[in-house]
């Protein structure tokens, strides 16, 4: 049974560009946290900004979630008790509230035009003060608001902050932030066009789908203070405040960019799950590394799988110092991950890659494969470059490559030719072949590395490879042979 009270978590975007993995973090949070108290995590889209929301933004981000295999409970595709869950279809429900706000004199009705409030901030500027509603429809008599309302006259909410006094919001992490009123403005709630901005409908969709626990980026941290004041205003009690920590470069400086990718170690890295998704990250391995940005269990446990995380994750144990994107810690994860799945699973991640390539790759001799490869990737799109010679019908070695170490071409040649027969003539590739071969390097005055780095060449097409032998056995003797005839006819021509 959970230790708390169940909590309702939610996690609300807003899809104007691609999904990163600073949302992505912060959806894992809310996920887990739901999970391990046995409560609901909510999908909401936070869509008002029509101008800016992107449909397929919006894909983006539910099809991230989904890969990370963080599901939701309640959301716009699959409805829920508190439906809609899509902020533009909720326009009448803040409406009711923006009236109710004004009817309890927390808010008012301002009628100023976009060029009289240009002209106050130009004036504002000159007097080198901070921009802000200057209160000019503060005390506009609520019968003369409601004619000029009634008259068709463009108007906005705005919430009456007090001017004396101050506010104090609590985040759980940060502690007790208190602003003096009188730096706070008068903010709009409801525009012109009768939409709420995110400070009013974040507020009631929070409230009537009872959230218990919002966390959400850092950058609300400024207006944070107004936020606990639309719930003072309507009495209503408080969720925990989570304001999590912000996402630095690789190199630790400067805030991570939501819209570009970022330099990583050695080159250049993408923010966006779904990019990871192609580089060949596994989920697993990339929720661990987001769970640990911003959080830790202890000083030195660092592999979680998703039961650990649901169980051992603590609101209390996050910080809000910022956490640097380590790449490398995510390669070493992934790394990690890859060699603790059995052959079965990883011949099946792999498959995708290889039919992107355009490599026709079975399922049975991806299973066999999965042994060689295991250990030397560290995703699994490297699988291609480091496999890919199985599934190929020219593996020909670059000419730079030829006739390999410490050989003439003529040399190779004849050397090719002689482990052809021998191979040719072993009924498996195998230990005794093996045998036969460093035999033969022996005879013919060359090292056993030489040898099997030019059959390395004339199998595989390239220098590095998975182990040798193992390989040629999954390729099979005829291929093997085909390859090492072909790349001895290629010297035997190098030579003339």
């Amino acid at each position: 049974m959970p230790s708390t009270p169940p909590a309702r978590s939610r996690f609300a975007p807003s899809p104007t560009g691609r999904f990163h993995i600073g949302g992505a973090r912060t959806a894992l949070y809310d996920y887990l946290l739901a999970r391990q108290t046995g409560g609901q995590f909510i999908l909401r889209i936070e869509d008002t900004d029509q101008k800016r929301f992107d449909p397929s933004a919006e894909r983006e981000l539910m099809d991230s979630l989904r890969w990370l295999g963080i599901d939701w409970d309640e959301g716009p595709d699959i409805g829920g008790p508190c439906a809609p869950y899509r902020q533009s279809e909720r326009k009448p429900i803040y409406q009711r509230y923006a009236a109710d706000l004004v009817q309890r004199g927390h808010a008012y009705t301002c009628f100023c035009s976009s060029e009289r409030l240009a002209q106050m901030r130009q004036e504002q500027q000159k007097r080198k003060q901070p921009p802000r509603y200057d209160g000019t429809c503060r005390s506009l008599a609520t019968a003369e608001a409601q004619k000029r309302i009634d008259a068709g006259e463009p108007h906005v909410v705005r919430l009456r902050t007090p001017r004396q006094g101050k506010t104090t919001a609590v985040d759980l992490i940060r502690g007790p932030i208190t602003v003096e009123n009188a730096d706070l403005d008068d903010y709009i709630l409801l525009k012109s066009d009768g939409l709420a901005l995110y400070h009013l409908a974040a507020m009631v969709d929070d409230r009537e789908m009872a959230i218990t626990h919002v966390l959400r980026s850092s950058e609300w941290l400024p207006t944070f203070p107004l936020h606990v004041l639309i719930y003072q205003a309507f009495e209503w009690p408080q969720p925990v405040w989570v304001h999590l920590s912000v996402f630095l470069n690789p190199s630790g400086k400067g805030k991570m960019s939501k819209r570009h990718a970022v330099d990583g170690k050695g080159g250049v890295a993408s923010i966006f799950p779904l990019d990871m998704r192609a580089d060949g990250y596994l989920p697993e391995a990339v929720v661990n590394w987001l769970a640990l940005m911003g959080w830790s269990y202890d000083d030195h446990t660092e592999l979680f799988d998703r039961p650990s995380l649901i169980e051992k994750f603590s609101l209390a144990k996050l910080t809000p110092s910022p956490a640097a994107v380590n790449y490398s810690k995510l390669d070493h994860f992934n790394g990690l991950y890859i060699r603790a799945l059995p052959d079965d699973e990883l011949a099946r991640r792999v498959a995708p890659y290889f039919a992107q390539a355009g490599l026709k790759a079975e399922a049975d001799q991806l299973r066999r494969l999965a042994p060689l490869i295991r250990e030397r990737i560290r995703t699994l799109e490297e699988s291609i470059e480091l496999a890919g010679f199985f599934f190929r019908d020219d593996v020909s070695p670059a000419d730079d490559l030829l006739p390999g170490k410490d050989l003439t071409a003529r040399q190779a040649a004849q050397a090719l030719s002689r482990a052809q027969a021998l191979i040719g003539a072993s009924g498996a590739m195998d230990g005794a072949l093996e045998a036969s071969l460093r035999a033969l390097a022996d005879e013919l005055g060359l090292s056993a590395g030489a040898l099997f780095g030019l059959l390395r060449l004339a199998v595989t097409g390239q220098p590095v490879s998975p182990a040798l032998l193992e390989s040629m056995a999954i390729i099979g003797q005829p291929t093997v042979l085909q390859r090492v005839a072909a790349l001895a006819s290629r010297l035997e021509a190098f030579a003339a």
